[in-house]
């Protein structure tokens, strides 16, 4: 009887997990990181880290720790693509830029 309330936190955390992967997919085809938050995905990963520190206080070493730590190291992905996914905002941003002015340029040169 006691595995079972294990049994149920690992089944969440499969479950709660399988989103991590597809939105880890989402954001690297984005390049994008104006759909993501930033804060959502520490807050995420601060939970991720709690349980496993009450996982390890508690000497409860199992296999639910693993499910933990697959779930934290995708969601820490997430936080890699979106810097990753800032930096390709900020050269876009700034070509777009260049290219306005380059037209704007390019144009009143030729009047």
């Amino acid at each position: 009887m006691s595995q079972i309330p294990e049994l149920l936190e690992a089944a969440m955390l499969i479950c709660f997990g399988l989103s991590w992967p597809i939105s880890l997919i989402k954001n690297i085809r984005a390049r994008s990181a104006r759909h993501m938050s930033l804060q959502f995905i520490l807050l995420i990963c601060v939970g991720y880290i709690a349980g496993i520190a009450a996982k390890l206080l508690r000497g409860a070493v199992s296999y639910v720790l693993i499910a933990y730590l697959i779930n934290f190291i995708i969601v820490a992905a997430n936080i890699a693509v979106y810097f990753l996914n800032r930096r390709l905002d900020r050269r876009a941003e700034i070509q777009s830029i260049e290219k306005a002015g380059g037209s704007t340029c390019c144009s009143n040169s030729v009047k």
